[in-house]
């Protein structure tokens, strides 16, 4: 039957639910904003038709947004929003040095430059030659490690954005030295005015102990193994997190919707996830991987980022029957679906993978490199079309349906595997630096 093919594609629910989120407001791990989203996205789920709707909670150090700037020679130069934000998990402080632009921040750059006692400002963004991305985190830890005073992060991004994301992880929740971050604009304005010249970087937060939560439901049989569907509620405090991850959660719960009228088809349970804290460690998901059994968890369909492209991105980390199962779903729609077997150290599947578990990382296909509007005050709801959560929701429901059947097994690699692939991948040694290293 494809009824439920049409009903998607007339369905609201998705697209409600994400103007819910967006409508919250900030929604920063911890905060009031975040619980609201996960208690939303907890009745969604119950109202598609999912059972056993609730919130797992857990304990969670915070981090608040006050004021930041920076000032040369004294004088401030950047200090309104569209010029200077904090970095989340940032410490709150002070710090002065000589202004130094280390461009795109690459390890090389960090080698051949003295960057102890300096503000060091790098591009968010590396050359389009090189042969990996270089995640923010691992430059500020390379200018941590540096004994650089401060840490300034420029947007490669036009339109007087500042871009926001967290210098902390799970392990080490608050970083080391004060981190902000610039428009294009206002750092190149800086690095031509104002280079080798002595700045301040300053940052006011506060860090109080805080309480989020994962919101999960279940569909189809109460089988030992079961299949993971998630996304993460909360979003970065500065915009309204449209594209990350609003559209990623209001997606797996239009999937919730279709896969309740397929219910029958299911031979597997499907576990409906969406996580919190995620922007500031994958906090929530990593506390749900280190709980769950690696036997009992066949597969990890993780959406975060996917409406803003078009074309259903499935980064399936080299597990064989995950490409299968996409290819699968490709041809019997007929329907352009991208694969990538390279290893995504990054959100809510990661915590899974590392430790063997079949997952995607389930985004949207874009031509640039790097977040684009996202992780900016430019994240918001006029950049999405509802169509495309539509289609999408229907390869992914399809795609849930077919690894939920009982003749697909697919197979966990050795972590062994994993570490050798992300050696192989020069995404070690970055992994290394920052701590995330798992092996």
């Amino acid at each position: 039957m494809t009824d439920w093919i049409g009903e998607t594609f007339t369905s609201t629910v998705g697209w409600d639910h994400l103007e819910t989120l967006v409508g919250i407001g900030d929604r920063m791990a911890g905060s009031a904003g975040e619980r609201a989203a996960l208690e939303a996205t907890r009745d969604a789920f119950a109202d598609a038709g999912a059972r056993n709707a609730r919130i797992e909670e857990f304990d969670l150090q915070g981090w608040e947004r006050g004021d930041s700037a920076i000032a040369v020679n004294g004088t401030p130069v950047a200090d309104r929003a569209h010029e200077c934000i904090a970095l989340p998990r940032s410490p709150s402080g002070e710090a002065t040095g000589e202004f130094v632009d280390l461009g795109y921040g690459l390890p090389s750059d960090f080698e051949e430059t003295d960057v102890a006692g300096k503000v060091v400002t790098v591009s968010t963004t590396v050359p389009d030659d090189f042969d990996r991305f270089i995640h923010r985190r691992e430059k500020y830890y390379y200018a941590v490690e540096g004994g650089a005073a401060a840490f300034v992060f420029t947007n490669h991004v036009d339109g007087q954005l500042p871009p926001t994301g967290s210098v902390g992880s799970e392990a080490a929740p608050i970083g080391e030295i004060p981190a902000v971050g610039v428009s294009k604009e206002t750092g190149a304005r800086l690095v031509r005015e104002h280079e080798g010249e002595t700045a301040t970087v300053s940052v006011d937060c506060a860090v109080p102990e805080a309480t989020s939560g994962n919101a999960v439901a279940e569909l189809g049989p109460d089988t030992e193994e079961y299949l993971v569907v998630s996304s993460h509620a909360d979003a970065h405090d500065i915009a309204e997190g449209a594209m990350d991850n609003g559209a990623g959660t209001a997606t797996i719960v239009e999937v919730a919707r279709a896969l309740a009228a397929r219910e029958d088809e299911l031979d597997t349970r499907v576990k409906l996830t969406a996580f919190g804290a995620e922007e500031v460690g994958l906090v929530g998901s990593g506390i749900a991987a280190e709980a769950a059994d690696p036997a009992a968890v066949r597969a990890v369909v993780n959406v975060d980022s996917n409406v803003f492209g078009r074309t259903l991105k499935l980064d399936h980390h080299d597990f064989d029957e995950l490409e299968a199962a996409a290819d699968r779903v490709s041809d019997r729609f007929d329907h352009p679906v991208s694969t990538s077997g390279e290893l995504v150290p990054h959100s809510d599947h990661w915590p899974f993978v590392k430790r063997g578990i079949p997952g995607y990382m389930v985004s949207g296909e874009t031509e640039d490199r790097g977040r684009g509007w996202g992780h900016t005050h430019a994240d918001t709801l006029d950049k999405l079309e509802s169509r495309n959560l539509r289609e999408q929701a229907i390869l992914l429901t399809e795609l849930v349906v077919d690894l939920a059947g009982a003749d697909v097994r697919v197979e966990p690699r050795d972590t062994a595997a994993i570490a050798a692939a992300l050696e192989e991948e020069n995404k070690a040694e970055g992994m290394k630096v920052t701590g995330d290293w798992p092996f």
